[in-house]
């Protein structure tokens, strides 16, 4: 293939990606509007729409009437069968979805566990949920690969689950257990790290370009960054562990943990604890938390958010953010009393960093670590839909489609 061949080719392929992200991130578009955003020509935004609808990525419908002179543009809009599957094993769960490239979920579970699950048992509940799903409700699916959030480090290269403590999990090669159970590509990450990714993209940090994300979850506290509008991994991938720094504690009575991380000292069972409850999911422990008056308990979320604004503090003082969003049981805690949190945070940092500081709770709730796994699952195909294939029960790219790989 010629260097001009291969460049007419690079640049199409671009082109390729381009569109399906626009389609993938801000819903349906008509080709006008594609034309508009793109700078391309009508007649190349055409051949392209029609090159993904062929992939299988998109399909297009006629506009409602619009009112305007002239033939109106059809509008492009991700195909409903292409899903990711995505999966968040917990120490209480395991959460499963199938999640469309269009951001709807088709459809979910929460396995709820006794014991700690093992990379093995994952990977075969995972595969049984497939197979189920496949005959049923994802009879017609286009799975594009399985996405999973672990809390725990994963190491960037290879998806290796270097330590997820909660689950006891150390130096597992979770990836290749998971593709050799299902068949699939796999790609894995540290759920907050996906969960910073989906609000950033989706929810509450939709425009803004410096995030810091803090996931709270049965497994303890975890973080994200979003710096210049790019996900911040660091060399290995294990970025944003908030949770194992040390906080400072104003008075000993308010310590609990020897030499405790903030996430021995912050923590969704200390909470429960407080409101007298032993399992409860974040709708219910959020009514548990807003209702309670006993003194123990008050005072319970009272020293929690405290030091919760200390480390916020601490992380805004060396970031910089232009909003701070909080998931799980740190956005219950947030939501209790939003703006007494954030005079907290902007009394312990530095006053040029907290100007204009946003603090808010994660808008896409309990489906965000699953939203973010998906999102890391389509990231591929996003890449590179002409060179991308993947389930070999229904989803490929086009085989004669030319290819400079």
């Amino acid at each position: 293939m010629s260097q001009q061949v291969r460049t007419v080719e690079s640049v199409r392929r671009t082109n390729l990606a381009h569109l399906l992200r626009t389609v993938h991130l801000h819903g349906p578009q008509s080709r006008a509007a594609l034309t508009e955003q793109t700078g391309l020509n009508r007649s190349t935004i055409a051949d392209l729409v029609a090159e993904l609808g062929r992939l299988g990525y998109v399909e297009e419908h006629s506009p409602g009437p619009s009112g305007l002179v002239g033939r109106p543009s059809p509008v492009v809009a991700i195909d409903p069968r292409v899903v990711a599957i995505a999966v968040n094993p917990e120490v209480d769960a395991l959460e499963i979805a199938a999640v469309g490239l269009d951001r709807g979920i088709r459809v979910a579970e929460r396995l709820r566990q006794d014991d700690l699950l093992t990379p093995a048992e994952t990977a075969r509940l995972v595969a049984e949920c497939i197979g189920r799903w496949r005959g049923g409700v994802l009879s017609e699916a286009r799975i594009v690969a399985v996405g999973l959030a672990v809390p725990g480090l994963v190491r960037a290269a290879d998806g290796m689950v270097r330590n997820a403590p909660h689950l006891k999990w150390i130096d597992e090669p979770l990836h290749d257990v998971v593709a050799d159970a299902t068949g699939l590509p796999v790609v894995i990450g540290n759920d907050a790290s996906l969960g910073a990714l989906a609000e950033h993209l989706f929810g509450a940090a939709r425009g803004h370009d410096d995030v810091i994300y803090l996931n709270g979850g049965a497994s303890g506290i975890g973080g994200g960054l979003i710096v210049n509008g790019m996900p911040v991994g660091g060399v290995g991938g294990y970025a944003g562990e908030f949770g194992q720094n040390r906080p400072g504690i104003a008075t000993f009575a308010d310590r609990r943990a020897r030499d405790g991380v903030l996430e021995d000292e912050v923590s969704r069972s200390r909470l429960l604890s407080a409101v007298g409850l032993t399992r409860a999911d974040d709708r219910e422990l959020a009514a548990a938390l807003a209702a309670a008056t006993a003194p123990d308990a008050t005072a319970e979320i009272a020293r929690e958010r405290s030091i919760l604004a200390t480390a916020l503090a601490n992380a805004v003082n060396v970031l910089n953010p232009s909003v701070v969003v909080l998931g799980g049981f740190l956005g219950i805690l947030a939501e209790l009393d939003v703006d007494g949190l954030a005079q907290a945070v902007a009394a312990h940092s530095m006053p040029a960093c907290a100007e204009d500081l946003q603090i808010r709770s994660a808008e896409l709730a309990g489906d965000r670590l699953l939203i973010g796994a998906a999102e890391a699952a389509f990231e591929a195909a996003l890449s590179d839909p002409a060179g991308f294939s993947a389930d070999p029960g229904g989803f490929s790219a086009d085989p004669g489609a030319p290819s400079d790989r």
